[in-house]
């Protein structure tokens, strides 16, 4: 059995959903330290024909919160909406505008403050319409000890779990010992994703934006097909 694990993203690119689609079950943490000036509250999107941050403002908390301790800011409700016009206004003339609009106006518009729920339903929406149907399970939930860091804890969970197969991205390959892995009989891969590209409106192409652009530009079968475009990597 194949799992995953990762931290939660907001829109995030292509190959978080191929990971998901890889695996058999997808662990997302919501119980480790919510880092700044990552990819859990912002993506990238295009913007005038360049790549611009599009962020979920939070409401001011320690630095030494979880994930699920942090809560959306109160001004969010008014934000949803200067959010939804600025994606609205750069997608509006994309060929999927009208088939994707619906879905990202679902999410944004959601009755959540809670920031690792709110994520986590916006993940499960757009698995829905990618009809990528997996076993999503939320990291506090497992019984394993918690105060475990790193490859120490991806084990504890992959044990757990039943795991023979742990998959990770290939930019943590420095992250983890394969050997050690092995010793646990578990075998450690990682999913590298094939270079996508696809026209976006007359601009030079931008890579590995978030899942809204790919969704915007792209039929949903083609979406899916770059569901398979990556390599893992023994």
């Amino acid at each position: 059995m194949k799992v995953a694990i990762m931290q939660p993203y907001i829109f995030p690119y292509i190959g978080y959903f191929q990971l998901i689609s890889e695996v058999d079950k997808f662990v997302i943490y919501d119980n480790i330290q919510y880092t700044k000036k990552g990819w859990i509250n912002r993506n990238r999107i295009l913007i005038n024909g360049k790549d611009e941050y599009i962020t979920l403002p939070l409401k001011k908390g320690s630095d030494y919160l979880k994930i699920a301790e942090r809560d959306l800011a109160d001004t969010f409700a008014n934000d949803k909406i200067k959010l939804l016009r600025k994606i609205a206004d750069n997608y509006r003339k994309a060929p999927e505008y009208h088939t994707v609009h619906s879905l990202i106006e679902k999410i944004v518009n959601q009755d959540e403050q809670n920031l690792f729920n709110y994520i986590f339903y916006s993940l499960q929406s757009i698995c829905d319409f990618l009809e990528i149907k997996k076993e999503f399970i939320v990291s506090s939930t497992l019984q394993i000890d918690h105060s475990l860091k790193g490859q120490d804890k991806v084990i504890a969970i992959c044990q757990v779990l039943n795991s023979t197969e742990y998959i990770n991205p290939i930019g943590g390959v420095e992250l983890y010992n394969k050997d050690i892995f092995w010793q646990k009989n578990i075998r450690l891969n990682f999913l590298k994703s094939k270079p996508i590209e696809y026209k976006q409106y007359a601009n030079d192409f931008i890579p590995w934006l978030s899942i809204i652009d790919v969704l915007m530009f792209n039929k949903r079968e083609t979406v899916k097909q770059y569901l398979n475009s990556y390599y893992t990597i023994i």
